[in-house]
């Protein structure tokens, strides 16, 4: 896949193609192509995830007459690494990244934290070349077309504190989690953990470690019991 390729896609004409390079390069990649005339993209994700902070605040700061508090929560929602990695794997990002055959036979949550800072990196290529008003646009494309998402699934709070707190107020009960399956090699797990209000199986979740499972699960026990 050619870089160019992946600036049409997402509507930017860089003057210095460089630096979209720069972004789709992960350290890995150097340490097996030492000829390799590109930086890795650790500067580019540093800078980028300012940008992304800032243009994020601006826009809650002008939408919404809400507290500090509230307003931390959904801006964490929206750039935290799962929702950042959401957007890379729906633009594509991982067909244009460069990285060692290591990292690219990986997919589990190492990916999605790469795939994550890629973001970030193209947001601060896109800002060193465009300026703040380009990349405010990627931003928005991409990013804050997540606020109803957000707002609406409740996904600023933590489902398994949220999933507690309701599960007591309705039931009295704390729940609990239990591993239903364990897949995988040592460096590729995957997890399938189930919660329970009592002995009741309310939902399930998956993911590449217990915690991200529970989280997965919390988050679908409260759909199912109409909790958001």
């Amino acid at each position: 896949m050619e870089v160019e390729d992946f600036a049409k896609k997402i509507g930017v004409e860089f003057k210095n193609i460089n630096f979209l390079k720069e972004a789709l390069t992960h350290r890995s990649y150097l340490n097996e192509n030492r000829k390799y005339k590109i930086n890795h993209n650790e500067r580019l994700e540093f800078l980028g995830d300012a940008v992304l902070e800032l243009v994020v605040t601006d826009f809650l700061f002008k939408n919404y007459n809400s507290p500090e508090g509230e307003m931390t929560s959904w801006r964490a929602a929206l750039v935290n690494g799962d929702m950042l990695a959401k957007i890379s794997a729906s633009l594509g990002v991982e067909e244009y990244v460069l990285m060692s055959k290591g990292e690219a036979g990986d997919r589990g949550r190492a990916r999605q934290y790469l795939l994550a800072n890629a973001f970030e990196a193209i947001t601060g290529a896109i800002y060193l070349d465009q300026g703040y008003d380009a990349a405010a646009k990627f931003i928005t494309d991409n990013v804050l077309v997540k606020i109803d998402e957000v707002l609406e699934n409740k996904l600023y709070l933590d489902p398994k504190s949220f999933f507690q707190e309701k599960a007591q107020e309705e039931y009295k009960e704390t729940p609990s989690y239990r591993v239903l399956s364990e897949n995988g090699p040592d460096h590729d797990k995957s997890f399938t953990v189930g919660i329970y209000v009592g002995n009741k199986l309310i939902a399930q979740g998956s993911g590449s470690s217990k915690q991200e499972a529970q989280r997965e699960a919390a988050q679908s026990g409260l759909k199912a019991k109409g909790w958001i």
